[in-house]
């Protein structure tokens, strides 16, 4: 069983920078492909970024330039840098796997996620 453990998250000011962190238990980058998506109350589930088990990565059209995500295979941990923040970047940021290889496009992975976290909320002020 998947399990994944986010923080990092807090409020910051237009313009600040925030890294989300993701520990994963139960499972090796090698065979998932890994991610973050989010959600803001009254608003649809939004994909935000990927990241596969080659390192090819994937991102939401309107974070591109602005959000990274990466991984380091020794901590078990996924993150998610995220910078020049805007007040509607404010929702909850959920990690999540499934086992797949491969990324698709829009900051998904090639098959719908199996696997999420509790999440970690960032909230972003004007």
């Amino acid at each position: 069983q998947v399990q994944l453990a986010e923080s990092g998250g807090g409020s910051v000011q237009a313009g600040g920078s925030l890294r989300l962190s993701c520990v994963a238990s139960g499972a090796t980058y090698s065979s998932y492909c890994w991610g973050w998506f989010r959600q803001a109350p009254g608003e649809e589930r939004e994909p935000v970024a990927a990241l596969d088990s080659t390192g090819s990565t994937s991102y939401a059209d309107s974070l591109k330039g602005r959000f990274t995500v990466s991984r380091d295979n020794n901590k078990n941990t996924l993150y998610l840098q995220m910078a020049s923040l805007k007040p509607e970047d404010t929702a909850m940021y959920v990690c999540a796997a499934v086992r797949a290889h491969f990324v698709d496009e829009g900051g998904n992975c090639r098959l719908p996620w199996a696997y999420s976290g509790q999440g970690t909320q960032v909230t972003v002020s004007a």
